[in-house]
């Protein structure tokens, strides 16, 4: 008999946060049936894991699957620098799992007894994962927890269970009494289980750390130092980051041993179903007024707008809401339940503009959103890509507009050398910016980013009369306003997946909040 076990944290981000998972695409098509198989079997996977991802719809390996999923499987270290959505999720998932299928073939012992004796503990259970997944944020963690389960579902007693701040210690409590084989995890949270001892890593055989570039900005190194010290030096470690320069260099010297080098180029998807622009701005009232302006299109059915900060995030959504706009705030401060709620009124259309941080900026997919708003720049220009994709969705079109203040004129030539477009500049008919907007030689591209229009910068009518298409009234979710769950007020003490930490901004340092 096969079973699988899932939480109720991943059953409620597929229902009600309708998480867009890359690492399950469509069913395939018949005929590619047998060559799904051939080449991850190729790769030293076994059977049930293959057929496992034939019924998930997956084709072919991609090329970071391809190189890591043999070296992994050999119990290599691994150090893979590869963007998101090259399919580093099961690049890193498949060859832990295949570990557990080629124990549970040998029948001597479960996966987790491998490692070491297990004998039994008095008190209140204690969870001993074999495999722990660090990530950055709760909506990643989801997605691997959602991956793990759907590619181990065939295997006999694999369970997998998510540790997140925001969700209720009580709750994690009941699924880590499971003893879970898979563990994935935030920083903050898997420490406070540590350190009250309900989480034993003494018995883990491999360890994951991914988007490791991400965590080390958010001020996270001296977390993992720490929970790699609470594991045994025997252990397989493998690193996934969009870059191997800089501090992740240093840390891998220390955490790796003989890694393999993994380096898979990142190429910009198309966006020309996207028009994509830029508004200078003056001042923050310039900015307010021209977004207002901006929301109040006719052709605009729901709209989602990125913020720098959680504290700004609720402010502009309660400014928003003010002016008649049905508005709701998104961020990582909010209680797992409040995002949810969240989600949920934007599909039922009951919030038509949700007020952001890069929490949104993956996973999450709304066929009504037609505008995407960069309020503030991202600070990392990969993040420019995934934020303007929550819109022209499954072939349809889409807006992006980003409103940029003369200062963040560098960021801005980042992001355009990372899409390898210039954007154009529009200017609205009575929101002109006072100062003149940067030249430095910008191509003339029109609304899409494809050559061929003047470099004047696009001016447009006031369109007085657009209406408030995106509704009067607002959405309250009850618990976004106030001090974040367990952080300074204003999200300055805790960062996405990091909730609730004793002396969260004294250890991780002044994190910048999002």
């Amino acid at each position: 008999m096969t079973s699988s076990f899932t939480s109720p944290m991943t059953a409620i981000a597929d229902q009600a946060l309708g998480l867009d998972i890359d690492t399950a695409p469509a069913a395939p098509a018949a005929d590619s049936v047998e060559t799904a198989g051939s080449g991850f079997a190729a790769l030293g996977l076994s059977s049930e894991i293959v057929s496992a991802l034939m019924a998930a719809g997956y084709v072919k390996p991609t090329p970071v699957q391809e190189r890591a999923i043999p070296a992994a499987i050999a119990g290599r270290d691994l150090l893979v620098s590869s963007p998101t959505g090259s399919g580093k999720t099961a690049a890193f998932m498949l060859p832990a799992i295949e570990r557990f299928a080629q124990l549970q073939k040998t029948k001597t012992a479960e996966p987790r007894e491998a490692a070491g004796d297990r004998r039994p503990r008095r008190g209140p259970p204690v969870a001993q994962p074999s495999l722990l997944v660090l990530t950055p944020t709760r909506e990643l963690a989801m997605q691997v927890t959602t991956a793990a389960s759907t590619y181990g579902k065939h295997l006999r007693r694999l369970r997998t269970v998510s540790i997140l701040g925001g969700v209720a210690y009580g709750q994690q409590l009941t699924l880590l009494a499971k003893n879970p084989e898979i563990l994935v995890a935030t920083p903050g949270r898997l420490l406070d289980h540590l350190e009250r001892g309900r989480i034993d890593l003494s018995l883990l055989q491999i360890l994951v750390i991914d988007e490791a570039d991400r965590m080390l900005d958010m001020g996270f190194i001296e977390d993992i130092e720490t929970i790699v010290a609470a594991t045994p030096a025997t252990r397989q470690t493998m690193f996934f980051s969009a870059t191997l320069d800089g501090k992740i260099g240093s840390l891998t010297n220390r955490l790796l041993r003989n890694p393999e080098r993994i380096e898979i180029e990142h190429r910009p998807e198309s966006r020309d179903n996207i028009s994509q622009a830029i508004h200078y701005v003056d001042d923050r009232d310039h900015k307010d007024r021209l977004l207002e302006h901006l929301l109040r299109d006719t052709a605009l059915d729901q709209a989602i707008v990125f913020t720098a900060t959680k504290s700004e995030a609720d402010q502009l959504a309660g400014r928003l809401a003010d002016a008649g706009f049905a508005s709701a705030a998104l961020h990582g401060d909010l209680p797992q339940g409040a995002r949810n709620r969240t989600i949920r009124a934007l599909r039922e259309r009951r919030v038509r503009v949700l007020v952001a941080t890069d929490v949104a900026a993956r996973g999450i997919d709304i066929p009504g959103v037609t505008h995407v708003f960069n309020y503030d720049l991202p600070k990392f220009a990969e993040d420019y890509v995934h934020r303007i994709g929550r819109t022209g969705r499954a072939g349809r079109t889409g807006t992006a507009v980003s409103l940029v203040n003369h200062a963040e004129f560098g960021a801005l030539k980042r992001i355009e050398r990372f899409v390898r477009t210039t954007l154009p500049v529009n200017v609205v008919v009575g929101f002109e910016p006072r100062k003149a907007p940067p030249t430095n030689n910008r191509g003339g591209f029109g609304g899409r980013g494809r050559p061929g229009s003047s470099s004047a910068p696009r001016r447009f009518g006031s369109n007085a009369n657009g209406g408030a298409r995106s509704g009067s009234g607002s959405y309250s979710h009850g618990e976004g306003r106030g001090a974040p769950a367990g952080g300074r007020p204003n999200g300055g003490g805790s960062r996405d997946g990091y909730q609730g930490r004793r002396g969260d901004s004294a250890r991780g340092g002044a994190r910048r909040s999002s």
